[in-house]
């Protein structure tokens, strides 16, 4: 027996198939009906996002990209309540916080995956699938250089719970932010390291206090304790760790390629890639569609221009994310020549479907600190 299809599902699946065939297309074949559309825009959790606008528009005039830089925290809430009021929302999603972006908003079909042709061949599988996956940051222990020459001040997280550091660590509410909320949970899921980090900073095994189930919730425990400061942006903790001329600056945690931000702000941002058992997370930048993008061939036009061109750094598309402290997930991209090798890094490899599982108790446990 035959259904036979109302106007508005016809629509729909004319509009799923022309999308589907545009996944095919390279990026020259996009640009014809991308500026017949004229527009695309992107949520950004970076405010890079506006370097690339630049770029995007000069290799392709004609094609408005209109950027919002927005935390990943931001973006999740938004496209919730704009897909919730039925309104058309951004074209392309460039954001963090694995965790929540793959159980919540993949799941919902509120964003879907898509991958030029052009660089498929260029990433291993784990950065195709689920969404793809343009760099790799991070949210890792940082100190101030110009105090510290040689080399970081702590060699253990658990160094930041003793006195002579009350009140010097620095870190944006995780609470607030997604990426600090995930670092914290990779703690508590590295509990078994934290536990022989202990003894290597005490000389002894670790007691667990009343109310801690494991090494990870007594480390985030006592560094409340140690009067942990929290603030509200990732730039206020640069500033207050990386500015230059103080005697006795504080530490904190912070994103590694921030110190591209150095000359131009006069910080002495580096990283503590030296610490046991490790100095904090390294985490997917993915870029996903809309579900309903509005400008379906400029998005994909888009997302081909963010991934970089076929030069060894990525050129104009990839440039501003082309420094130390970011790993480009295209093999064909040379890592960059100032920075700490990947696989010489210390910072621990989220896995989002675990770090998800124990998100919520975890944010449940700080809010009884704070």
């Amino acid at each position: 027996m035959y259904k036979i299809l109302t106007p508005l599902c016809a629509l729909a699946l004319a509009t799923t198939a022309h999308a589907q065939n545009l996944d095919t297309k390279s990026a020259a074949d996009l640009v014809a009906q991308a500026k017949q559309e004229a527009k695309v825009t992107v949520y950004a959790f970076t405010s890079r996002i506006g370097r690339v606008e630049k770029a995007f528009e000069a290799a392709y005039p004609g094609i408005d990209m209109v950027t919002f830089d927005m935390s990943s925290t931001e973006q999740i809430a938004r496209i919730k309540s704009e897909a919730q009021a039925g309104l058309p929302g951004a074209d392309v999603i460039y954001i963090s916080d694995a965790p929540v972006v793959l159980t919540e908003l993949l799941t919902q079909n509120l964003i879907i995956p898509y991958v030029p042709p052009r660089v498929a061949g260029e990433l291993a599988d784990q950065y195709k699938a689920p969404l793809l996956a343009q760099r790799l940051s991070t949210k890792v222990l940082m100190y101030n250089e110009e105090a510290h020459p040689n080399g970081s001040p702590v060699t253990n997280l658990w160094d930041l719970t003793k006195p002579e550091w009350k009140g010097r660590v620095i870190m944006v509410d995780p609470l607030q932010r997604g990426d600090y909320l995930d670092l914290m949970t990779e703690i508590v899921l590295k509990s078994d390291e934290m536990a022989t980090a202990y003894a290597t900073a005490f000389g002894k095994p670790i007691e667990l206090t009343e109310g801690h189930e494991n090494a990870g919730q007594q480390f985030i425990s006592d560094l409340f304790a140690n009067d942990l400061v929290l603030v509200g942006s990732t730039d206020d903790v640069n500033k207050a760790i990386g500015a230059k001329g103080q005697q006795n600056p504080p530490i904190g945690f912070s994103s590694y390629s921030d110190r591209r931000d150095n000359e131009d702000e006069g910080w002495a941002l580096q990283v503590a890639n030296d610490v046991q058992p490790s100095n904090g997370i390294v985490f997917p930048a993915f870029i996903a569609l809309n579900a309903k993008q509005p400008n379906p061939a400029a998005a994909r036009l888009a997302v081909d221009f963010l991934m970089g061109d076929d030069s060894e750094t990525g050129g104009e598309g990839f440039k501003p994310f082309y420094v130390a402290g970011d790993w480009a997930t295209r093999s064909d991209i040379k890592p960059h020549p100032d920075a700490i090798q990947l696989a010489d890094f210390k910072g621990w490899q989220m896995a989002p479907a675990e770090t998800a599982k124990i998100r919520a108790d975890v944010a449940d446990f700080i809010l009884t600190l704070q």
